[in-house]
């Protein structure tokens, strides 16, 4: 299975890998220099597997119901994990947390988006919502996704709110009284979020930020599933030196905001 065997790579587990991001992360592992693919674990196998072929780091990219598991599993048991399924809310990345105060010395990333170009858009965003009166998000992917709306614009909307209320800026006006349901979207943190799901798109973002007279649009497009590989690399080969928990991959990057 391995294409690398010197005795120095990365032994890596990839979990979901006969999924459309699985099944790219098994390539991207198999072709990258200083890793080993020790391990390709699909829904029915055993998480032993991990154990058995001597992996030492794990990417989940499974589903929401089975990530949680598979994360406490790899923590136990020492396993340096990158994760880049959604369903990680506060109450489960508080419990990791915990779990990982009795394991401290085990990194784990949870990536809402491994496109680089996704996190630094979600940046820009984050750095941007503060300077204009109103901020709304519009996030499109395929229609085989699971989650509406998705990760990548929860956290976008989060790191938004926040830099707003840190500024001191107040909610985007909105005179609306009258709506049928979801016509404005999921609300979060005060942040307008729509979620549009279309034959043809894989996954984009735009941030829409509004003052008097003026708008800035910061928009992401990710056109194939290999732009999320980069990323995936990235964070194997900087979650060993990170112990603990890093949520988004921008804390692996040195953006300067």
């Amino acid at each position: 299975m391995a294409e690398h065997d010197d005795d120095d790579a990365l032994r890596v587990a990839v979990l979901g890998a006969s999924g459309r991001m699985g099944s790219e992360a098994v390539t991207a592992v198999q072709q990258a220099a200083g890793m080993q693919l020790v391990a390709a674990v699909g829904s029915g196998d055993s998480l032993q597997q991990l154990i058995e072929t001597g992996a030492t780091h794990m990417v989940d990219l499974t589903v929401p119901d089975a990530t949680e598991e598979n994360v406490r599993f790899a923590v136990e048991h020492g396993i340096h994990a990158v994760v880049g399924t959604t369903g990680w809310d506060s109450e489960r990345l508080t419990a990791l947390e915990q779990k990982l105060a009795a394991h401290s010395e085990v990194g784990v990333l949870i990536a809402p988006n491994f496109a680089l170009g996704a996190v630094l858009a979600s940046a820009f965003a984050a750095k941007a919502a503060q300077y204009f009166e109103s901020a709304e998000v519009i996030e499109l992917h395929h229609p085989k996704k699971v989650d509406a709306p998705s990760g990548t614009a929860v956290r976008t909307a989060e790191l938004m709110a926040a830099s707003r209320r840190a500024a001191g800026v107040g909610p985007s006006p909105d005179a609306t009284q009258k709506q049928l349901d979801g016509a404005r979207g999921a609300t979060v943190e005060d942040i307008h979020v729509h979620s549009v799901r279309l034959r043809g798109l894989v996954a984009h973002q735009e941030v829409l930020l509004g003052s008097t007279g003026e708008q800035l649009s910061i928009r992401h497009d990710s056109f194939d599933r290999a732009s999320f590989m980069p990323g995936v690399l990235l964070g194997l080969r900087t979650v060993a030196a990170r112990p603990g928990l890093t949520h988004g991959l921008d804390g692996y990057l040195d953006l300067g905001l």
